[in-house]
């Protein structure tokens, strides 16, 4: 299973849990995966059939350019990175 990394604001739909183990062998499977546990993640990450552009998805320390057919193997590390703004 891929182990996700939730960041902190989307911690509202997991009552807290910063980590999970979930199925899935590309991003927009664990993102449906993830919305069966936590109803509401599918809807705050994914828009007209792509990721929020808000958001970037890493697999075992790179962020994958395939967006939601990034593909992830059984014992991958996810991290759900939240754009960063600033000036």
């Amino acid at each position: 299973m891929a182990h996700v990394h939730i960041p902190s604001q989307l911690r509202d739909l997991t009552d807290g849990v910063a980590k999970v183990e979930v199925e899935g062998s590309n991003v927009r499977r664990v993102i449906e995966s993830l919305d069966a546990k936590f109803p509401g993640m599918y809807a705050r990450l994914v828009r007209d059939n792509k990721l929020v552009p808000a958001i970037a998805v890493s697999i075992d320390g790179a962020v994958t350019a395939l967006g939601l057919l990034g593909k992830i193997g059984p014992d991958s590390e996810v991290h759900i990175v939240p754009a960063i703004s600033g000036g």
